[in-house]
């Protein structure tokens, strides 16, 4: 069901628009977290190793697949809200086909530069070969992951968080049973991980696709809706390029990172790749939040209704620090049982090294949930420049600090440098949230 957010009480609507929202932060993080909790569970430390280290380069293909997913879902809530439906029809479709475009050309780059991708990164002997088998057969569901993500990004746009949500909820649901019965029953290794993945994102894309052309098609237009636009085109473009950029540089970033911690050993490697996708399950329900920010402020800027950015973006702070209390409380207390639930009889280095990542990091998700939050309406707004200042920022904060710091005091080093990129990239996200066009609207 589309919805209009620029009707109602802000906190109620967006209150009624990110509860599926949460919903679909739980089902998502069980489809992250499943091919690490079947590796490490059922194959070993290595595995578990092999499919973390793969997963940082797999983030470069997914800033690009979430760049198309913000850059069509921004313009669509703006021509949605402004009741443009032809228009929105138009930037539907010429994302469709320039997103497929892209995706040929990022998976003809992963088959052809996956070696050189694993060396970059210091992939241990250990680990390479399953790390390689991993990121290739991931490589070939790209034409997936993409059209699901601009698919989920529509749905958003028309206000409709429910569709999504039950997709997800099927989707990941399916993947940790497939997941086990390739690796427990079928014994494939990591192979099985992998082709688990592929199978259940597939099937979601396939039916997520079908629904939202189906749900497009009801939609009344005057006249034949232009297929592609050029000047659509450069439109999404100036929304999704930062925001493909903004994801790319987090992922050269994380890769330099891992690349780091790859040289200490595969043991850090193995606790790392536990607590790192504790730490995502954070970050991605703040930054899921934040695009219903994006959503919902591109609505009220399409209708001409800047006062409400104001309120959203209270609800929005109010919501992600709900959120902060369980998640840190938890993270601090349980850091231990977090982290041997992702491998059997951890090392003592292993598990050190992922309950300090947790202890280090968690308290400081009070602040990096408001940084997220004030990026929301930013990209929502189409303020991207300030919103890629304040997110490089973070980045080569972290990257740096976690090189100079390695060297002083090993690991810990690079767990101390994600709170302090987080602090100083939060302060510049709220100054130029306050700056924004909204600021004098009553």
């Amino acid at each position: 069901m589309n919805k209009d957010l620029t009707v109602g009480k802000p906190e109620t609507v967006l209150w009624q628009f990110c509860l599926p929202l949460f919903g679909s932060i739980i089902f998502q993080q069980l489809y992250n977290i499943a091919d690490s909790l079947v590796a490490g569970k059922f194959i070993g430390e290595n595995a578990l190793a092999a499919v973390g280290n793969s997963y940082e380069i797999t983030l470069i293909f997914i800033a690009f697949a979430f760049g198309c997913n913000i850059g069509c879902s921004v313009i669509v809530s703006r021509l949605f809200g402004s009741k443009k439906y032809g228009e929105m029809k138009t930037s539907v479709y010429t994302t469709m086909i320039s997103s497929g475009v892209l995706c040929a050309i990022l998976m003809i780059f992963g088959l052809v530069c996956c070696d050189v991708l694993l060396d970059l990164i210091h992939t241990p002997s250990e680990i390479l070969s399953d790390s390689k088998l991993y990121l290739n057969i991931y490589i070939w569901g790209l034409p997936f992951l993409f059209f699901y993500n601009i698919a989920t990004g529509i749905f958003s746009a028309l206000g409709d968080s429910k569709t999504p949500f039950i997709f997800l909820a099927i989707s990941s649901t399916a993947n940790i049973l497939v997941d086990i019965l390739f690796v427990a029953a079928f014994n494939m290794g990591v192979a099985g991980v992998a082709w688990a993945t592929f199978l259940c994102q597939g099937v979601s894309c396939v039916l997520a696709v079908i629904v939202v052309l189906k749900r497009l098609s009801v939609i009344p237009t005057e006249g034949r809706v232009v297929l592609y636009s050029f000047e659509m085109f450069k439109k999404i473009a100036v929304i999704a390029v930062p925001s493909i950029l903004q994801q790319s540089f987090i992922s050269v970033g994380n890769i330099i990172i891992q690349s780091v911690i790859n040289d200490c050993g595969v043991e850090v490697t193995a606790g790392y790749a536990a607590a790192v996708k504790l730490n995502n399950l954070v970050i991605t329900s703040f930054t899921t939040l934040a695009n219903g920010l994006s959503n919902y402020t591109a609505q009220n800027i399409g209708a001409g209704i800047l006062p409400r950015i104001k309120d959203g973006f209270k609800a929005g702070v109010k919501m992600v620090w709900l959120l902060c209390v369980p998640l840190v409380a938890l993270y601090l207390v349980a850091a231990k049982t977090l982290v041997t639930f992702f491998i059997n009889d951890p090392s003592e280095l292993a598990l050190a090294s992922g309950m300090r990542f947790l202890y280090i990091v968690a308290p400081f998700y009070f602040i990096i949930s408001v940084k997220l939050i004030a990026d929301g309406i930013l990209r929502g707004a189409g303020l991207m420049k300030n919103f890629m200042i304040a997110t490089f920022t973070d980045l080569i904060l972290r990257v740096v600090l976690a090189e100079i710091l390695s060297r002083q005091i090993g690991y810990i080093g690079i767990w101390c440098a994600w709170p302090i990129g987080w602090t100083i990239a939060t302060g510049l996200s709220i100054t130029f949230y306050r700056r924004g066009p909204w600021r004098k609207a009553a």
